[in-house]
């Protein structure tokens, strides 16, 4: 960073702390999740809203903060979403009871969308072309170091202290960091602001509600019910009103022209497919190594490090790999892989399990995962113009999001059907059906992946 100004170095410093924070705090909680059931009386249900109420507000809010920004000033929404994000945190901290908690993490997910959208957009316009690559990289590279270290930041605070200091930890950094944001931070906006879509963003709101509700309530309230098959249809209507909605908006949220590229919108379908599997098999995964292997949070979190760790050490590969070869192979293959990983883990999981039968299965769908996603995101990104390459990328982020949503409501109600937490046997039962969706998920996604074109287009 020595070539960079003093204000370039303020700008990427504190929107790479933001966005380690928010990052951490993804997949922290998820080694932390049996000990919440345990403290809190929670259910699955609940456990899964605890995860899912942070990723779907972070996911509708994504593209509606970097349009507010680009009209009201970046820096005065970063600042203010990264206070939010301090706030909720300590609510989080505070939480009495599982409700309360759900309640808290949504308000954490709508800070942390404006963290990290706006953090992303502060950085590309305080840097020059030259060198605006580099600084994303740095950044983008600080998020996937929160990834990897999530799980065992989570389990060594839970094991050796307490589950409510993940959420307390965000809380001097925030104090410190937003009058920093404020003073050493210059002001930016867009020339000319885009319009807020909040018909859309109602909608595609609305649709995602639907069918997350009407998935997880399905084990609870039978799949026949009024409720479930009301959420089901409701969702699924008002997301054709949102596709609808958007051919004929003067300022969609999504841009829809795009979707007729054929790399854009395969690669955004593979996209949704890939994350519904991975952030699926993350809720899961440190609840197994708990409930069904009677390991420690700490343990479990150093147990999930060599999975997560792939992304790392392979990501940075397959992204030169793809620009030399195209998006296709990586995305089919390291798919295909993941799936087998998956697949391996599903094939052999059962209480007691010996730590050593997992390593070489993980590791594998760790490994094919970390080749597929910046395969997929390269491909979607260059399917568009230059001008519009931030919007291809929002896009993504927004499907990546979802993809997730979407996968942990979809594996919950398969681990509902199959298990529960009654006993680690009948954990170990849910844990199997649920690695082997998620393993047919990133095999649909390897399939939907076959229709990428041949060679990376370069817009």
């Amino acid at each position: 960073m020595s070539a960079y100004t003093t204000t370039q170095r303020w700008v990427l410093g504190l929107a790479s702390l933001a966005a380690f924070m928010a990052g951490l705090d993804l997949l922290a909680v998820s080694t932390a999740l049996t000990t919440i059931r345990a403290d809190l009386g929670a259910s699955l249900e609940e456990l899964e809203w605890t995860v899912n109420g942070f990723n779907l507000s972070l996911a509708m809010l994504l593209l509606p903060a970097a349009v507010l920004g680009d009209r009201y000033g970046r820096r005065r929404l970063f600042a203010a979403g990264l206070a939010l994000f301090t706030v909720a945190s300590a609510a989080c901290a505070l939480a009495p009871d599982v409700g309360w908690l759900i309640g808290a993490r949504v308000v954490q997910g709508a800070g942390a969308a404006f963290v990290v959208s706006l953090g992303l957009s502060l950085v590309s316009a305080g840097f020059p072309a030259a060198g605006r690559g580099a600084a994303i990289g740095i950044l983008e590279g600080l998020t996937g170091v929160a990834l990897v270290a999530g799980p065992v930041v989570g389990g060594a605070i839970t094991a050796g202290i307490s589950w409510e200091w993940i959420f307390w930890l965000n809380v001097p950094i925030g104090l410190v960091a937003v009058p920093l944001a404020l003073t050493r931070i210059r002001e930016s906006r867009a020339e000319h602001g885009a319009r807020l879509d909040l018909a859309g963003v109602a909608l595609v709101t609305g649709a995602a509600l639907g069918v997350v509700w009407g998935l997880v309530r399905g084990n609870v309230a039978g799949w026949e019910s009024l409720e479930v098959l009301g959420a089901l249809g409701g969702g699924l209507v008002l997301l054709a009103a949102f596709v609808g909605w958007e051919l004929r908006a003067r300022a969609p949220m999504l841009p829809m022209g795009h979707f007729r590229r054929r790399a854009f919108s395969v690669g955004n379908a593979a996209t949704v497919m890939q994350f519904a599997s991975t952030l699926g098999v993350v809720f899961f995964l440190a609840q197994f190594l708990q409930a069904a292997m009677g390991y420690s949070p700490l343990q479990a979190g150093l147990a999930i490090a060599p999975w997560t760790a792939t992304l790392f050490f392979v990501a940075p590969l397959a992204g030169a790999l793809t620009d030399r070869i195209g998006g296709r192979p990586l995305a089919v293959g390291g798919l295909l892989v993941q799936a087998a990983g998956m697949a391996w883990v599903a094939l052999i999981a059962e209480p007691g399990l010996a730590y050593g039968a997992l390593v070489v299965p993980l590791v594998l769908g760790g490994i094919g995962a970390s080749a597929a996603i910046p395969a997929m995101q390269t491909t979607v990104i260059g399917a568009v113009a230059p001008d519009a390459v931030g919007q291809a990328a929002g896009t993504n982020a927004l499907m990546r999001e979802l993809g997730g949503v979407l996968g942990i409501a979809g594996l919950v109600a398969v681990f509902g059907a199959a298990g529960s937490y009654a006993s680690p046997a009948a954990f170990s039962d849910g844990f199997v059906a649920a690695l082997a969706a998620a393993s047919a998920l990133a095999l649909a996604g390897a399939l939907t992946s076959v229709a990428l074109p041949g060679r990376r287009l370069c817009a």
